[in-house]
């Protein structure tokens, strides 16, 4: 049976209170597990910069967990596919007549961009799932600290669908795409999309698919509504100064812009949008551990999906694309993407993860793997704005980095 050795867990007590000792990175959580219960769980510094009134962060404080939504969006896309209410090849319009008759665009980074001619393929569902689907966002002079537009603007109830792909569409009459559907892979707009693909299928908020399909059956807490009861919990978001590269609380800075925090004004936008602990999502990456082992009570999805979501799912060209994406992170050569919205490894990470294993982050800084040869899932993050993006903040980096090393190397 996986578990850590006394030593390791020492080990990994000194680093995780190192890092609230510091100063160099903001409150930090981590946790790991096996098929059978959690085995690490711990959490250092303050929930506040710069601020020690403010008390030591909760190891169960939520998170905005950015990105780290989008796997979740492709579960419950997974389950209507599992139970025969989606199909894979549907194209994309009809569903959605707002993503009808899109074009090829050449120059991604004007508006508006030079436009190639309208889409040869049909752009279907299968192609949000793999994210080939070419949908992208605008180009964005704060990487780090602005949230795209479309994401970031307030919606009305009534059809937020239409608002935001007049916001995809810019000054065009359709949405335009940065390639051919299915030719190449793009980090953009597709899980967004897949998500309003699962509401008009099941005629509810994304929220509410969510909290009947995953989260009440694994007793998880998470929202894309920030209500009461979340936000006494969630943890504020600090800010690193690009002048001398010190941390301070998040308060609107200049060239900095986030997610609205009003329940009344919010989309559910499935790429980006949901507040959670990072506890509870580590039981979600273990009950799909515990599918893979065959070990799952009342499994969320089949053993056959949940396998094909650590399969490599893309074309040459896209693979190439990812791997460009991903340079300098340290991944080895020949990442994929999976349809589970997650980058998956075809060769063991040296002293950490095996091949076969699946991971992403997110925007604010946070990271999660999954590792079905060795048995093990691991999260862990802080809540940062940073130039680079919290999640590319080398100070962050670093501490994912040490944490799943530490982890690999405390197994018994």
């Amino acid at each position: 049976m996986v578990a850590l050795t006394p030593e390791g867990k020492e080990s990994l007590d000194a680093f995780i209170k190192s890092i609230g000792q510091d100063g160099k990175l903001p409150a930090f959580v981590a946790g790991a597990t096996t098929a059978n219960g959690e085995i690490y769980f711990n959490a250092s510094g303050k929930k506040i910069v710069n601020d020690d009134a403010s008390g030591d962060v909760d190891p169960d404080s939520v998170f905005w967990i950015c990105s780290m939504t989008k796997m979740l969006t492709h579960i419950t896309a997974l389950q209507l596919i599992d139970a025969g209410k989606l199909d894979p090849e549907t194209p994309v319009a009809d569903i959605l007549p707002q993503m009808s008759n899109p074009v090829v665009v050449e120059d991604d980074t004007v508006d508006p961009p030079k436009v190639v001619g309208a889409a040869k393929n049909i752009l279907r569902v299968k192609h949000l799932l793999n994210f080939t689907s070419g949908a992208y966002p605008p180009v964005r002079a704060h990487f780090g600290t602005m949230l795209s537009e479309p994401h970031c603007r307030e919606y009305g109830m009534e059809d937020y669908h239409t608002e935001f792909f007049k916001s995809l569409k810019a000054s065009l009459p359709v949405v335009p795409l940065k390639h051919e559907p299915g030719t190449n892979w793009n980090y953009g707009f597709s899980a967004d999309i897949l998500g309003f693909v699962v509401e008009k299928v099941t005629g509810q908020t994304l929220d509410a698919v969510m909290q009947k399909n995953i989260f009440a059956p694994l007793e998880v807490q998470g929202s894309f509504y920030l209500q009461e009861e979340l936000k006494e919990k969630v943890l504020p978001i600090a800010y690193r100064r690009p002048t001398d590269g010190n941390l301070e609380p998040f308060a609107s800075q200049t060239g900095t812009r986030i997610l609205t925090q009003d329940p009344a004004k919010v989309a559910c936008m499935g790429g980006v949008g949901l507040y959670m602990s990072l506890r509870n999502y580590l039981t979600i990456l273990r009950h799909l551990l515990q599918i893979v082992e065959g070990k799952a009570t009342n499994p969320i999805l089949k053993l056959e999906t949940v396998k094909n979501m650590f399969e490599p799912a893309l074309p040459e060209q896209g693979a190439q694309t990812l791997n460009a994406f991903v340079a300098g992170s340290g991944a080895p050569p020949g990442m994929s993407w999976s349809i589970g919205a997650m980058m998956v490894s075809t060769q063991d990470w040296e002293g950490r993860k095996k091949a076969g294993s699946a991971q992403w982050g997110g925007w604010l800084g946070m990271n999660f793997w999954i590792d079905p040869t060795t048995g093990i899932a691991g999260v862990s993050g802080v809540q940062l704005l940073a130039a680079t993006g919290g999640i590319r903040d080398t100070e962050f980096v670093k501490a994912v980095v040490t944490f799943e090393e530490k982890v690999y190397a405390a197994l018994k």
